[in-house]
């Protein structure tokens, strides 16, 4: 059996899987809430010991005995890990992880702690000779052993410590094929940020962290409306994006002349990441955006940003190609991606 646990900064989610003659059956799910329940939501006060009980409680209610799981994946948010294609020369192995380490310096903040790095040799590069695509992870030792000592802290042994927006590009590999021509865009919203993936099979791979997520709805919806948190929450949940015109529409149109919000400022902020991608790939066909995440079921908001970026726009469930999925009962299995596509990970052998 395989635990993917997907540590998130208001909610854990785990994902249990096992590898059959047909495939991979999904056994077990389960979701918990990290900071105390009924009250307003704070992500700077969730740290180390709220996630741990988390955890804890998780794994009881899951009936999981961490110190008897053999084979454990587990991943690092987008804001602590960079994930990033590098094409270089063509070099031996010992030649390439000098070169990498050196180049994982250039993209993540160092905090006086050495360079953690894993990397995969992607091919040749389709465009210049005697160079290949390589796929680059680097966070820093400081954020690895902080994982380390929280997953020891609940009783696991730590197994594979995968990227965030490599899981759900795991997850959405694992359900579909990625496009012959163009790049498909992956957005996984979180609680405090989202993980933007662009990737196609001619195409560079790219990923980008979106500093915006269900917090920021929450929020954005209690300042501008002047209500407290746990308010602004219920509102979204019942009413989603038109809770900005006090419940009253679902009508995009009257989204688009009322004071700009935090949905705007999402969909600008992707809008900017696929233009930059365009610019610096050349490549500007985006066959369709996925939606994951808690977020991704906010009422309106997949309308929203297909209206406004003008490509389809649908919520991706990580379960529809595992067996055992029919005796699920979700009622946002998008929210899973991640942890589906960290155990799907560690269900390759690698």
């Amino acid at each position: 059996m395989i635990l993917g646990l997907d540590i998130g900064r208001q909610f854990v989610k785990a994902v249990l899987l096992e590898k059959t003659r047909g495939g991979t059956k999904v056994l077990n799910t389960g979701i918990r809430l990290v900071p105390e329940q009924h009250k307003a939501y704070d992500p700077e006060l969730v740290g180390k010991p709220l996630w741990v009980m988390a955890v804890r409680e998780l794994m009881r209610e899951m009936k999981i005995n961490p110190k008897r799981v053999k084979n454990l994946v587990t991943g690092l948010n987008s804001t602590n890990v960079s994930v990033k294609q590098i094409t270089t020369m063509d070099m031996s192995e010992d030649e390439l992880f000098s070169s990498m380490t050196f180049e994982a310096r250039k993209h993540i903040p160092m905090d006086g702690s050495d360079a953690i790095i894993d990397f995969q040799v992607f091919g040749p590069n389709p465009k210049e000779v005697d160079k290949i695509d390589v796929g680059l992870v680097a966070c820093t030792k400081k954020v690895s052993n902080a994982h380390i000592e929280l997953l020891k802290e609940v009783g696991f042994t730590p197994g594979i410590v995968d990227a965030d927006p490599i899981a759900i590009t795991n997850a959405f590999g694992n359900a579909n094929e990625f496009p012959e021509e163009g790049a498909i865009v992956l957005l996984d919203i979180g609680s405090v940020s989202s993980s933007l993936v662009v990737w196609g099979r001619k195409d560079q791979f790219f990923t980008r962290d979106i500093p915006i997520g269900g917090y920021h709805f929450i929020s954005d919806l209690s300042e501008k409306r002047d209500i407290d948190y746990i308010a602004a929450e219920d509102e979204i949940m019942k009413n989603g994006i038109s809770s900005f015109q006090n419940g009253s529409s679902t009508d995009l149109s009257d989204i688009a002349v009322a004071e700009r919000n935090v949905f705007d400022n999402l969909v600008e902020d992707l809008r900017r990441s696929l233009r930059y991608y365009a610019k610096t790939t050349n490549q500007s066909f985006f066959t369709k955006i996925m939606l994951s995440g808690g977020g991704s079921s906010t009422h309106g908001l997949q309308g929203m940003i297909e209206n406004k970026l003008s490509l389809s726009t649908v919520l991706f469930d990580p379960f529809q190609t595992l067996a055992g999925y029919e005796k699920l009962e979700l009622s946002n299995p998008n929210q899973y991606a991640v942890a589906t596509g960290l155990a799907i990970r560690g269900g390759l052998g690698k």
